[in-house]
């Protein structure tokens, strides 16, 4: 029987250390993905390094308009703060769509990016927001948009011995706002069949001057659909604009059939949640929502 190992560094340095030193070793933030497939045989880690007891991971920094948001950090502890929740309202409602409550109290946005899962909810609205990670490991720090740390279901961009240190949130232009849905058979703690998330900027006449679209579960990794965007900048998010925006979406999918839903359903339905979702951050935007 294999002896597991649970460490609980201190330091991030401590944490790179432990990680380097056993190649089977996994990282552990908030647990509610990693201990499921380590019961269901999924997963065999030798050693669990914890890094909720690093307090920099456990945190939400405001700095300028910018955000920091540990790896740690529960997503139930982002709704604390204000200022995050007003600048990045569809960020935050994605990451607490994840499970119940309970499951939230212990899982972070950290842990959901790196379990790479197609449908995770808070990949989406961070890549529309435009967020990039922090990440350590034995051969230093980079920064990388977070839509090139998914590169396949379950599989990251990251080396042996790297870590999520940190998520960080650009500064929000004025008149901007974000927003995030999703479709699920039921109504809670369920896996997207959809998920759509959208960042939009306004100009004083109410005209796009910019725009994010991202979808989740329509493909192998969450994606930005940089067409879909496009497609409403110069517009008043008109149905033309709108149309064109959904059929850009549509033509960025690629689905599978399994139970939860058809390749066809996905991809028609991923063209309607993105122009609910655009509407939503426009509204926001707006100061109307």
């Amino acid at each position: 029987m294999t002896t597991l190992t649970y460490h609980a560094p201190r330091t991030r340095e401590e944490a790179v250390a432990l990680l380097a030193a056993d190649p089977t070793a996994k990282v552990l933030s908030g647990g509610t993905d990693l201990i499921v497939q380590m019961r269901g045989g999924r997963a065999a880690p030798t050693a669990i390094v914890d890094i909720k007891n690093v307090s920099a991971m456990m945190s939400v920094l405001g700095n300028d308009g910018r955000y920091s948001i540990g790896a740690a950090m529960p997503c139930t502890g982002m709704l604390r703060d204000e200022g995050l929740c007003k600048a990045w309202p569809g960020v935050v409602e994605a990451a607490n769509l994840i499970g119940s409550v309970q499951v939230r109290n212990r899982a972070t946005m950290g842990g959901n990016l790196c379990n790479a899962s197609p449908a995770a909810d808070s990949i989406p609205a961070l890549i529309a927001a435009g967020a990039t990670v922090l990440i350590v490991g034995p051969s230093g720090i980079r920064e990388v948009p977070v839509e090139q740390v998914p590169v396949a279901p379950g599989k990251t961009s990251l080396t042996a011995g790297e870590f999520v240190v940190e998520i960080r949130l650009p500064v929000r232009p004025a008149r901007s706002s974000d927003a995030y849905l999703r479709s699920i058979p039921r109504t809670e703690m369920d896996i997207a069949v959809v998920g759509a998330g959208v960042s939009i900027t306004l100009d004083e006449a109410g005209t796009c001057t910019a725009a994010r679209v991202a979808l989740g579960a329509v493909a192998p990794t969450a994606i930005l659909v940089p067409e879909a965007g496009a497609a409403l900048v110069g517009s008043k998010l008109d149905g033309a604009a709108m149309d064109a925006m959904a059929a850009a979406v549509r033509a960025a999918c690629r689905p599978i059939d399994d139970k939860r839903g058809t390749a066809e359903y996905r991809t028609a339905m991923a063209g309607v949640l993105a122009k609910r979702t655009a509407l939503i951050a426009a509204a926001r935007a707006k100061g109307e929502a």
